[in-house]
């Protein structure tokens, strides 16, 4: 039988003492001198599988209820998540019992611990130590990072496993109550929605705006798989000299609504090429947006940007958005 390495908390000292033994399904190695000392439980961290799910949605639920806009994890959504080959699971067990939960993902922002929930059990920190820990095994790049709400006692927690507060991220939220004027742009510049045909200009633009991959090839069709209202009309671009040069996207923020009983839309993502910022376009182009979410029924409209992007905030907060959510990010840099 395969063994695997594991790792053990020893409860009653509140003390974790990482990869000190091996084990299998049937056998459990401790330190000897420490057992002499004090009678040792072994917490084994181990990858996610399919038996987990009940329990991963329960911990995983309990510990998220009463967060902004909870909306409670289904087995479809994880199992989504999965499937895109960024998340991976871990659970923390102890004689068979699922104590506690985290996850890796590697996603838009990074590699980032993306949460971690473990049941009301003595040494409950040490198992979320021990759960962050393997995560952080996992990081390819040397730096990973959590989210934390802005001013929340768990920030301490994070900053005792040496994560720092650095940057945050927004969310932006305005009531749509008519349709507006856009902000006025050079002749050169067409505003317009995106035209079949376009969609590998449309996902170059954005990816060099952002300057990484933000979109993959074919996420156009994919969207409209996933949303049947969907179309290149909700794509709105602008164009100089027959290119591309600008984008906002515009959705129905379809999980919020089903939710919460609401008609709310979803901007994002939004890149202009560098070369031409500074000229109004996303100003031009979000308020096309927000007029076109008005005129398919929504009431307000929702997006997410970066607290350190301090020219988007301005802007939008011109355009009639306000803070509706702020998260910290609590970055560790795995190589120092």
């Amino acid at each position: 039988m395969s063994k695997r390495l594991v790792n053990v908390l020893f409860h009653g000292t509140g003390c974790y003492v990482p990869s000190v033994c091996w084990c299998d399904s049937k056998t459990f190695i401790a330190v000897p001198e420490l057992l002499r000392r004090r009678r040792a439980m072994a917490v084994i961290i181990r990858e996610f599988v399919d038996g987990d799910m009940s329990r991963v949605l329960q911990l995983l639920n309990e510990q998220r209820r009463g967060s902004h806009e909870f909306v409670p994890f289904a087995e479809e959504r994880l199992l989504s998540l999965m499937r895109e080959g960024r998340l991976k699971i871990f659970v923390a067990e102890e004689s068979h019992e699922t104590l506690g939960t985290a996850a890796y993902h590697d996603g838009h922002w990074g590699e980032e611990v993306e949460w971690v929930a473990v049941c009301n059990v003595p040494d409950g920190k040490a198992v979320e130590d021990a759960l962050v820990l393997e995560v952080e095994k996992h990081v390819k790049k040397g730096k990973v990072f959590t989210t934390v709400d802005e001013g929340s006692p768990l920030v301490s927690n994070w900053i005792s496993r040496g994560y720092r507060p650095e940057g945050g991220l927004y969310q932006m939220v305005a009531d749509l109550d008519g349709v507006k004027p856009l902000p006025q742009v050079a002749k050169s510049f067409i505003i317009r929605s995106l035209r079949k045909g376009e969609e590998n200009e449309f996902v170059s633009v954005v990816n060099a705006g952002f300057g990484w991959e933000r979109l993959k090839s074919g996420e156009v069709q994919r969207w409209k798989v996933e949303a049947p209202y969907f179309s290149e009309d909700w794509v709105h671009v602008a164009e100089c000299d027959g290119r591309i040069v600008s984008a906002v996207v515009a959705k129905q923020d379809v999980e919020y609504n089903r939710s919460f009983k609401g008609s709310r839309g979803y901007l994002g993502p939004a890149a202009t090429l560098p070369d031409c910022r500074g000229r109004k376009l996303a100003s031009a182009l979000t308020r096309r947006a927000m007029n076109f979410l008005f005129e398919k029924g929504m009431s307000s409209a929702a997006l997410y940007t970066q607290e350190q992007n301090v020219a988007s905030v301005a802007l939008l907060q011109k355009l009639g958005f306000h803070v509706g959510h702020h998260w910290k990010f609590m970055w560790k840099n795995l190589l120092t």
